[in-house]
């Protein structure tokens, strides 16, 4: 192991003090989050209905600039809800990215669709709008219909879903354009990027959909939570009609007109996710900060951050350096692990695992590049 990196963990130590092992992204509850939970279960509305489901959704609004936010129970059925609301059939195939945390891929799946995956760009490790084109000029075909289909299977291409890895996000505007050159559905996976901004406008506002993550990981969390947003109005009364069990409103009778789900947001989750919300800009800021003098470091000990595009801003929810190797990288998880401090690899490719081993996917250069080098770092909010 190289010196630098013994360096690099003795700052870390430094970063986060008094701690005997120091995990990688540790939850913050430092506002009124015993208050409202409690305010919660005083007023025995602990489920899906409760004042504060209403009021996250509103701060959602607020904090994203979307028109419509729909409380739910994890970022994942978020996902899943998202592509229903897409249109998404049993047999469709939809484009995302092998680089990725697994419930992208599993949402995909529990429709019945197919994950494609295709590439990422180094920079952002989100998805490339090269990659995404060459793909669909190499692959795909426009009919009669409107739809895009795969000429290689015959299935129709429903959805694209684009991820911001670890908060930065990804060229919208690039993957946009191309989405709607192709009549494809454009959903932002934005289940880690809550704080985060492309071009002025936060993530997940710009596609039709995004959904968000508030996980115990999460920069903001309510240990299980999750927010699908859109600035279309009939997606937003579906989402949230379908996240009730798709049941129509009456003062006694039970009636369903779809399949729903159960995947609305529990109140008492919602509580703790406001106060946690309140605290949004101050984890940020502080996130930032840390991610400042890792910089510093990194520039000063030839060791490569990996820092947000120009025209973005990323809410770092995670840190991280690439390294030269693998063999490189598995040293340094080694030592930092067994050094009390904790680091990660990024995620296996999904087009690695058994799951979705036979999903069609372009080469993946670029994936395979950063997954031989990625490693996270500590990220936590740190007390001043």
């Amino acid at each position: 192991m190289e010196t630098k990196y013994q360096e690099l963990t003795s700052f870390i130590k430094e970063k986060f003090p008094n701690q005997d092992f120091i995990p990688l992204h540790a939850p913050s509850f430092l506002g009124n989050e015993k208050k409202y939970v409690a305010d919660a279960i005083d007023s025995t509305f602990v489920s899906s209905v409760g004042a504060y489901v209403n009021r996250f959704e509103e701060m959602m609004c607020n904090i994203t600039g979307a028109k419509y936010a729909i409380a739910i129970v994890n970022g994942t059925n978020a996902l899943h809800l998202a592509l229903v609301l897409a249109g998404v059939d049993p047999g469709d195939e939809v484009l995302s990215q092998s680089l990725t945390f697994i419930a992208t891929a599993n949402a995909i799946s529990y429709i019945g669709a197919k994950p494609v995956f295709v590439d990422v760009d180094r920079d952002t490790m989100g998805m490339s709008p090269l990659a995404l084109q060459q793909f669909l000029s190499q692959n795909a075909e426009k009919k009669a219909d409107g739809f895009t289909y795969n000429k290689k299977t015959g299935k129709r291409i429903a959805a694209c879903v684009p991820m911001h890895t670890f908060g930065l996000p990804c060229r919208m505007d690039e993957l946009i354009a191309i989405c709607n050159e192709w009549n494809i559905f454009l959903i932002e996976d934005a289940a880690e990027s809550l704080g985060s901004y492309y071009k002025s406008k936060h993530t997940g506002t710009l596609g039709k959909i995004g959904t968000f993550s508030f996980n115990g990981n999460k920069t903001v969390t309510c240990g299980g939570g999750g927010a699908l947003v859109t600035n279309d109005e009939e997606l937003a009364k579906r989402a949230k009609h379908l996240s009730t069990q798709a049941k129509v409103p009456h003062k006694w009778e039970f009636v369903h007109d779809a399949i729903g789900y159960n995947y609305r947001m529990p109140n008492l989750n919602a509580a703790l996710a406001c106060a946690q919300l309140e605290q949004l800009n101050t984890f940020i800021a502080n996130k930032r900060e840390l991610t400042e003098a890792y910089r510093q470091f990194c520039a000063m000990h030839n060791i490569q951050l990996v820092t947000e595009i120009e025209d973005t801003k990323s809410n770092y929810w995670l840190n991280a350096i690439l390294l030269n190797n693998r063999e490189e990288r598995e040293e340094f998880l080694t030592y930092t692990n067994t050094n009390g401090v904790m680091t990660r690899p990024i995620w296996q490719l999904m087009n690695k695992l058994m799951m979705f081993r036979d999903c069609q996917h372009d080469g993946l250069e670029n994936s395979n590049w950063l997954a031989e080098r990625i490693v996270n770092i500590p990220s936590s909010y740190r007390p001043l």
